[in-house]
């Protein structure tokens, strides 16, 4: 074999010129030396980049982006200023309609070579209508270990506040924050609450929190708003009480800004990273906010877990919906149901919902979803779904003629499919947020299932995220 093979050429620290062929999933751009693949983040199909290998593996390698040589005609000038040191916009250099046409290739693509379905295809993706300022929910981050940008160090100034940041993880690093000067992911007043939060505890010599030392007091900001109602909830997090300082943030932050509905505080005064906290107080208003989702409200309280991207979840929901017109079904089952949002959404189109979830609070919220909304013919359930959806329980609710299923990204455990398999729902709708595994799992139903639809909803713009809705008729039926 000669010297000059690709995987001998590809070597760790050395630079490489590439053209970018295609999208890789994790939002990576692809490029070949030969037959061997690098990986590029930051890049996009069309691109001839200069990089760097940092990783190099039998099958692929790894590379950074150095120069961009000649850029793709699919580039676009990012939105953000912090668009590729921030992990929370990944593509914000892509054109949108590229965008979707990326995401659709990679839910096809996981179908077709993991899930070993051949000739389908995927519907085209539901985009958002717009693809910033769409999540209802931020959380942002407190930290004395300040991430300095590549512009801040070549600047070479002094940098005040050094020792202080508000905003988000670099990725790769829990203990370093990038100090956020804007952020287009939720409605702007969001940015403008993170901003003047962070001015009032330098102005007033507010410790943020070490993670090293478990010193100092600030240590999560979460706003979440929602766009129905307009509730606006600001919820902070700290190390301890000091009641003093929280009543100082109770009465500025409603008379600097006359949106927020609610005040939270939440004390998390052990060394465990969950915003969540021990305890929470109501420094403000009624403690949660109300949204809507079509004709149905759901109360949403600090730690209420929500769809991020409501006008989408609206749009992936309604998928679901479509699925099962035109005739009502007598029994459904919602596998991992969380607080019931869908449960209660698809109500109108069955005799009985019986919703599965592991955590207990989730469960109780959607018992409380479903009263709150009239909906008295839902049932949950709380357990592990491998050990609860089992034989008594489909003797005490009945056998679903349905079962929608939105598992965590691993999918659906072995023998959850293995049960599915032996009640036989006439069809099965099998939402998910990651396709491999959901094509992984559409594969070992396929034995006694056609798949009859793919449609990818994009619920997390700007990033290569997608949500995908399958639906499933048994065969033979």
């Amino acid at each position: 074999m000669s010297q000059e093979t690709p995987v001998l050429r590809v070597k760790k620290g050395k630079e490489l010129v590439l053209d970018i062929t295609a999208a890789a999933f994790e939002g990576k751009g692809l490029g070949k030396v030969g037959d061997y693949a690098v990986f590029v983040k930051h890049t996009t199909p069309g691109d001839r980049v200069r990089v760097r290998i940092t990783r190099k593996r039998k099958n692929f390698a790894e590379g950074v982006l150095l120069e961009l040589v000649a850029p793709s005609p699919d580039r676009i000038p990012p939105k953000c200023r912090h668009a590729g040191t921030c992990g929370g916009c990944t593509w914000q250099h892509i054109a949108y309609e590229k965008e979707l046409e990326y995401k659709s290739g990679h839910v096809r693509d996981h179908f077709q070579r993991i899930g070993g379905f051949k000739d389908i295809a995927t519907e085209a993706v539901i985009g958002a209508p717009e693809p910033f300022y769409y999540r209802n929910k931020m959380e942002y981050t407190f930290g004395d270990r300040r991430w300095l940008t590549e512009r801040e160090v070549a600047s070479d100034r002094e940098i005040a506040d050094r020792d202080f940041a508000l905003g988000l993880h670099v990725p790769g690093r829990y203990d370093r924050i990038l100090n956020l000067e804007e952020c287009h992911l939720q409605i702007p007043v969001s940015y403008e609450i993170l901003d003047a939060v962070r001015e009032h505890a330098l102005s007033h010599d507010i410790a943020p929190y070490n993670t090293h030392r478990h010193e100092g007091f600030l240590r999560n900001l979460i706003i979440r708003n929602a766009e129905q109602t307009g509730d606006l909830m600001v919820n902070l997090v700290t190390n301890g009480e000091e009641e003093a300082i929280m009543a100082g943030f109770a009465e500025w932050l409603p008379s600097r800004f006359p949106q927020i509905t609610t005040v939270i505080h939440t004390i998390n005064d052990t060394r465990s990273p969950s915003s969540e906290g021990r305890y929470q107080k109501v420094l403000y208003g009624p403690g949660f906010i109300t949204e809507h989702i079509g004709p149905y409200r759901f109360r949403i309280d600090p730690n209420t877990f929500f769809q991020t991207n409501t006008r989408q979840a609206k749009a992936l929901y309604d998928v679901v919906l479509d699925a099962l017109k035109p005739e009502s079904v007598p029994v459904l089952y919602d596998l991992y149901c969380g607080v019931g949002t869908l449960s209660v959404y698809l109500s109108e189109m069955a005799g009985r919902v019986v919703g599965i979830e592991l955590h207990p609070g989730a469960v109780e919220k959607a018992r409380e979803n479903a009263a709150s909304n009239g909906v008295d013919h839902a049932l949950f359930e709380q357990g592990d779904m491998k050990d609860i959806f089992n034989d008594d329980l489909i003797r005490r609710h009945g056998r679903p003629d349905v079962i929608v299923t939105d598992p965590p990204r691993a999918g659906m455990h072995e023998s959850v499919i293995g049960q599915i398999l032996e009640i036989l729902p006439e069809k099965i709708i099998y939402v998910s947020c990651n396709s491999a595994t959901q094509a992984r799992d559409a594969a070992l139903l396929a034995e006694k299932y056609s798949l009859e639809r793919i449609q990818p909803v994009d619920m997390f713009p700007r990033t290569y995220h997608i949500e995908s809705v399958a639906v499933l008729s048994r065969k033979g039926t």
